[in-house]
Formats: C-alpha cells, structure tokens, sequence
C-alpha cells in the first residue's frame, strides 16, 4: 500500500480533514452522547470512567494529536462544507487494531461516528463512500474488514449500500459503554470486489 497519511477529501457537502486539537473535544462531546457510544468500540471497559473525563482525555489527545498528519494515519474529521460544522470522524486503522490475528497493513479496519443531530441525511456514507475510494484507488490497499452491533442498522446499512460484504458468521464484541457482550454482523470489502463494483463510475 502507499502511504498517503490523511489527505484532505472534499465531497459534495462535505471536508474530511486530518484532525487537530482544535476540534477535539467537539468530537469527545458526540463520543460521550449515549446514543454514539453504545456502540463505539474505543478502550477496555475498564478505562470507561477515565474515557468521560474531559481533562484527562484532553492531554491523550494533545499526544495523539502530534501524529495526526504521519503518513501511516489514516483519520479525519468531517466538516459540513456550507457551515464549517464540525459533525463527526472516521478512521481506516490498521485491522489488528480490532483483530490481533492479522498484521498486515494492507489489510485495514474502518470506523466512524456522527453526531446524531446529522444522522438520517446520508452523511454518514457520503464521508464513508469517499475514505474508502482514497484507501482503495490512491492508497492502494488490498481489504477492508469490519463490523456492526445487529442492533445497530445506522452502521451497517452504509456498509452495505457501499457494497460491503456480509459474512456468515456473526461474533460476540466487548464495546466500551456497554456491559454486556453485543453480537456483531462482520463485512468484507476485497480491493477485487471494490474495483468490481465501481467500474462503472469510472469508465
């Protein structure tokens, strides 16, 4: 793969950004929304409480934050064009992020979240659609993995509008916010099928 880092995207309605601190506790006030987090897999359980104190989280991401634009991150802030707003961010993290098995960077996880007041509107794919065209045609990737709470359609209906592939087998994940485990549908975007898919758009 080519690593491009977080290249600033323009969509229709939107700017995804590599992301700064100036946005970020904007984007740790939509992740403390019960409605985002239930379903954000972020730390252990365990780190919960120390998740939802702002000071502290405010000096994780001042760290973070000095390696926003390395070449190998692949994370952005989504900004609405008409106003500036900052809605959300989404990332294409390497895949032993979510599963320790696998090591190659070619092989990648996705993840996004957006503040519920803008959900509903397709902005959710529209900065989902656009990541993935970047990881796939300029970074040149070989594969997407991820996945979604069943009982989290807002997530997993843009992995399938976007073509995403269902897997037979579901799995029990640990999110953050919540207790108890929560079964998972998985999904698999191959650079093959990408490139199948979107041939048309391209001709």
């Amino acid at each position: 793969m080519k690593f491009l880092g977080s290249k600033t995207i323009e969509t229709d309605r939107l700017i995804l950004k590599a992301q700064t601190m100036v946005e970020q506790k904007r984007l740790w006030e939509i992740l403390m929304l019960p409605d985002v987090n239930r379903y954000f897999l972020t730390v252990p359980p365990k780190f919960r409480e120390k998740l939802g104190d702002w000071d502290k989280q405010k000096i994780f991401y001042e760290d973070d934050m000095k390696h926003a634009n390395d070449d190998n991150i692949f994370r952005w802030s989504i900004f609405l064009k008409d106003t500036g707003e900052c809605i959300g961010r989404l990332s294409c993290h390497e895949a032993h992020d979510e599963d320790e098995e696998l090591s190659d960077p070619n092989i990648r996880g996705v993840g996004w979240i957006i503040d519920p007041k803008f959900q509903g509107k397709g902005y959710g794919t529209e900065a989902a659609k656009a990541m993935i065209d970047f990881m796939f045609l300029e970074c040149e990737i070989d594969e997407i993995i991820t996945g979604a709470a069943i009982s989290n359609p807002a997530s997993w209906k843009i992995m399938e509008r976007l073509g995403f592939k269902r897997q037979e087998n579901t799995k029990l994940v640990q999110y953050t916010f919540l207790d108890e485990l929560t079964e998972d549908y998985s999904y698999v975007m191959t650079r093959e099928r990408y490139l199948s898919l979107n041939s048309t758009n391209r001709s």
